[in-house]
């Protein structure tokens, strides 16, 4: 199966989980029009709180809907949007894409730069469900599965359906770490 956008999020507040809607609009250099996160400076509440100046590398926050499949067979009922991703995909490893790497989608590209760090936020939201996204593997390696996060280099209308078309940056790729 190719790559596709399964289905698009936002919210306009700072909010847990966000809304779905038929389409998002990204903006360059920003982020999705109308969501809270958009902004070329962190709009992430205890970023904002460390450093308002530090660039926004969290404008767009991707999930593999295969994330979901993993969860419910956990016995947790999550669906897209409600771990507050901008864009559900299907059939991509996001996961294991280097830093640098270009998502072409729909009118859009979105340039990948790096892991979503989830938060306590999320037991909150389910009981346990920070102990699926966030945890140690067997050779003691933090593993993150809660999606990436990337910023807009070319703005436009993302839709359900449309192909999401990957580029690698040059060699040598450097694997993703939390932003």
């Amino acid at each position: 199966m190719p790559p596709i956008v399964a289905a698009v999020h936002r919210a306009a507040t700072h909010s847990f989980t966000k809304s779905t809607v038929e389409e998002i609009t990204l903006v360059e250099g920003q982020g999705v029009d109308g969501d809270a996160h958009c902004g070329v400076t962190v709009k992430h509440r205890s970023r904002v709180a460390a450093d308002p100046s530090q660039p926004n590398l969290r404008q767009v926050h991707l999930i593999h809907g295969e994330l979901f499949d993993d969860l419910a067979l956990a016995g947790f009922d999550v669906g897209p949007g409600e771990l507050g991703e901008n864009v559900t995909t299907r059939g991509l490893d996001l996961l294991a894409l280097p830093v640098g790497s270009r998502l072409g989608i729909g009118e859009a590209l979105v340039t990948v730069t790096g892991l979503r760090n989830p938060c306590r936020q999320i037991n909150g939201f389910r009981p346990g469900l920070l102990k699926q996204v966030l945890h140690t593997d067997d050779e003691g390696r933090v593993e993150r599965l809660a999606g990436v996060m990337g910023i807009v280099s070319r703005g436009g209308v993302i839709r359900p359906g449309d192909a999401v078309e990957v580029t690698l940056p040059p060699e040598p790729h450097l694997p993703l770490t939390r932003v």
